[in-house]
């Protein structure tokens, strides 16, 4: 059964973009959380300070600065799964009616699309915001679960509770994170997915792009450098 009539205008071509487009985003994401030990992405690089914060917090008094930064790191969780409802809403309500994209991708592609490959086209960015929303909500409630076993961390830094129960919530907030920057990668992609509305070549060229703004992030950014340069730094005697 065809749940969406006619989208014969879909060939081998759209289907390889697709099959693509998920394979490059699977691929980053693995690899961005499994670099090689002689270049180690952000995400990881953070991890490591991420420990350290929560083991320096164990021995502060008070830790009201502390749980400031929670506070900050949750509504920025809540922020973008806002902004990713209100993303996927907009879509809902434009696969439902996708007369106005017709004409968009009329005159970007020089021939007439289906209201029915409209459609299906619409579905992958839709996909694509759907997990970046439930990857900020997972990542909300985990640093929810970190914030509680912060707050069960013994006062006194001389109790042999402090240290496991410290790095126990440092292991939580690499987690949260990894989920936060996982629903960021989706958002990034959701975007890219939209390129395919104006062709398949032109979604090819959308992911090429997209990989390389995700990679150079991770890999071979400034901010990179600035983390590698202190992490250097304080491991010299």
């Amino acid at each position: 059964m065809n749940f969406f009539g006619d989208t014969s205008n879909l060939d081998m071509v759209d289907a390889a973009s697709v099959a693509v487009f998920l394979a490059v985003w699977l691929w980053l994401g693995w690899r961005i959380g499994h670099p090689s030990a002689a270049k180690p992405s952000v995400t990881v690089l953070m991890q490591e300070y991420r420990l350290q914060w929560m083991q320096m917090m164990a021995a502060r008094d008070p830790r009201i600065f502390d749980a400031q930064i929670m506070m900050s790191l949750r509504q920025s969780t809540s922020f973008f799964a806002s902004t990713c409802l209100l993303a996927m809403g907009g879509l809902l309500a434009l696969i439902g009616n996708v007369d106005p994209l017709q004409g968009v991708a009329t005159r970007l592609t020089n021939m007439e699309s289906a209201s029915a490959v409209l459609q299906v086209k619409l579905f992958l960015p839709l996909f694509m915001l759907g997990n970046a929303f439930l990857k900020f909500v997972w990542s909300n409630r985990v640093f929810g679960y970190c914030s509680v076993i912060m707050g069960a961390v013994p006062n006194d830094p001389a109790d042999p509770q402090t240290l496991p129960m410290a790095l126990k919530a440092g292991h939580l907030n690499a987690r949260a994170a990894l989920n936060f920057n996982a629903g960021l990668r989706s958002m990034y992609f959701a975007l890219c997915a939209l390129a395919w509305v104006a062709g398949a070549w032109l979604l090819l060229l959308g992911v090429a792009v997209t990989a390389w703004v995700v990679w150079s992030r991770e890999f071979a950014s400034a901010s990179r450098e600035i983390i590698m340069a202190r992490k250097e730094n304080s491991e010299e005697p």
